[in-house]
């Protein structure tokens, strides 16, 4: 190599980056603002919900109505999240822009009248498919619009739970090969937290939950030997119930698609089988997002972190109602009842090893979504992110453990090598 040629070879490197940091910020902007649009309608949806519990009736027609909808129109967005996976390992036709308004009226609709499902799967798919279409129409080489694609993701779900590193981490972890995701997460960083500061900017405002903490500043004093024990017995749990939600929901949607081949008809009929699980147990805690309620008494994503939040079988009661749901056909994703899944799970494990409810609470919260998306190093900082990082240790060992006793499977059909 010359001398005059170094300096080059050198810069070339950050010139790359630079670029795809310059791409980043639009799409952060998209992304944002898109999420915030659809965290005020979510709202607004699950309000109406509220004031008018007649809606849950409607929802096998309502479920036929998007299955129409997207059989007619949707066609290759179909695949949602998992369209947008295959497009960043091979780019091809590109995720089309009738994605983001589709998954975005299912996804109201599903929770509108009733449905278990989660707002991530919403987020990241319009993200997606806004940087699809900004690539497009810019005509990106196909190694920018990889990261683009993956820019539009981590904006997503960073600014859909507010967790600006989590989201880049995700991106980066569910989706890059680990030859390059460490060359990619700048620009991803970059997306994320723009996306974030967007979404705030328009005045939303996420749940905020709170692990009680001592008033000592040193992470070393936080370390207690029988509570790490406790916090790997429920890791384990965390693990394999996360391994038994994967494989109930690819299963369950297996079972769909080889006995209902008309498509609109699935979520028709999950919407009846949601309807008779309601019936059964008597209680709407199950249905819609399941972060908060009117009624003081219910069961809550937040209540969850209380002491006598929960009952013993109410994240196996969510777990039903969300496999149902989502496997069926309705849209939204499942991150979010995951999180009610783990916290409640936690509350109950709390309370049989006498460990704080709170903590173990937060621990299912991120432990089961990181086994069920093998991202282990995201969901420790999403921990970090909403809870403070107090209890980082734990976060990041309930986190690798659980991850580690979760199987091979995850929700996405693709995963990095």
């Amino acid at each position: 190599m010359t001398q005059q040629s170094k300096p080059s070879s050198c810069y070339a490197p950050l010139r790359e980056v630079a670029g795809w940091c310059q791409w980043a910020i639009p799409v952060g902007l998209l992304a944002g603002t898109a999420s915030a649009l659809f965290l005020w309608s979510l709202d607004r949806a699950t309000e109406t919900r509220g004031n008018y519990p007649w809606l849950i009736w409607l929802l096998p027609v309502s479920g036929l109505g998007v299955g129409w909808i997207y059989h007619r129109i949707g066609q290759k967005a179909e695949g949602g999240t998992n369209l947008i996976i295959e497009q960043i390992h091979a780019p091809g036709g590109g995720v089309p822009a009738r994605l983001t308004p589709l998954v975005l009226i299912g996804t109201l609709i599903t929770h509108l009248c009733g449905g278990s499902a989660g707002r991530e799967g919403t987020a990241v798919q319009m993200g997606g498919s806004m940087a699809s279409v900004l690539g497009r129409q810019f005509k990106m080489p196909a190694d920018t619009l990889r990261v683009v694609l993956m820019a539009g993701v981590a904006a997503g779900f960073g600014s859909v739970f507010g967790t600006p590193v989590a989201g880049a981490i995700f991106a980066a972890e569910v989706i890059a090969s680990k030859h390059t995701r460490y060359r990619m997460l700048l620009p991803l960083l970059v997306a994320s937290w723009v996306g974030h500061l967007t979404c705030v900017a328009w005045g939303i405002q996420h749940a905020v939950y709170h692990i009680s903490t001592s008033t000592s500043t040193k992470l070393s004093d936080f370390i207690e030997p029988l509570l790490v024990i406790k916090v790997m017995i429920a890791a384990v749990v965390f693990g394999g119930t996360s391994r038994v939600f994967t494989a109930l929901s690819h299963g369950l949607n297996d079972a769909f698609k080889r006995f209902v081949p008309y498509t609109p008809l699935r979520p028709m009929i999950g919407g009846i089988l949601v309807i008779a699980l309601f019936c059964f147990v008597g209680t709407r805690d199950y249905l819609g997002l399941g972060v908060s309620s009117n009624e003081p008494s219910a069961v809550t994503l937040l209540s969850a972190f209380q002491a006598g939040g929960a009952g013993p079988w109410s994240w196996a009661w969510k777990l039903i109602f969300t496999v149902v749901t989502v496997a069926s056909g309705f849209k939204g994703g499942e991150v979010t009842p995951l999180f009610f899944i783990g916290a409640t799970l936690g509350h109950t494990l709390a309370l049989l090893l006498g460990a704080p409810v709170d903590l173990l609470a937060g621990l299912g919260l991120i432990a089961i979504f990181a086994g069920a998306t093998k991202t282990p190093l995201a969901c420790t900082f999403l921990g970090i992110e909403l809870f403070g990082a107090h209890y980082a240790l734990y976060f990041a060992l309930a986190c690798w453990l659980a991850q580690r006793c979760s199987g091979s499977a995850t929700l996405y059909t693709r995963k990095a090598r």
